[in-house]
């Protein structure tokens, strides 16, 4: 289960970053059999950049 902040999380992925909802979701398929942050999940598989990834942590650091 996610918890109540990666609903916002899940939101600035798609609306700040573009991400798709099926790139999402194929990692957090990844995150249940591969525990991990979602952020690094979503580079490890390449759905976000580099620059992106930053971007999400700054955005997690500002959120807590």
């Amino acid at each position: 289960m996610l918890h109540p902040s990666s609903a916002q999380l899940l939101r600035f992925l798609q609306e700040d970053l573009a991400l798709s909802s099926s790139s999402i979701a194929m990692a957090l398929r990844h995150v249940e059999q591969d525990p991990g942050p979602l952020p690094m999940i979503l580079w490890k598989y390449g759905l976000v950049t580099l620059e992106q990834l930053e971007r999400i942590y700054d955005w997690l650091e500002k959120a807590a």
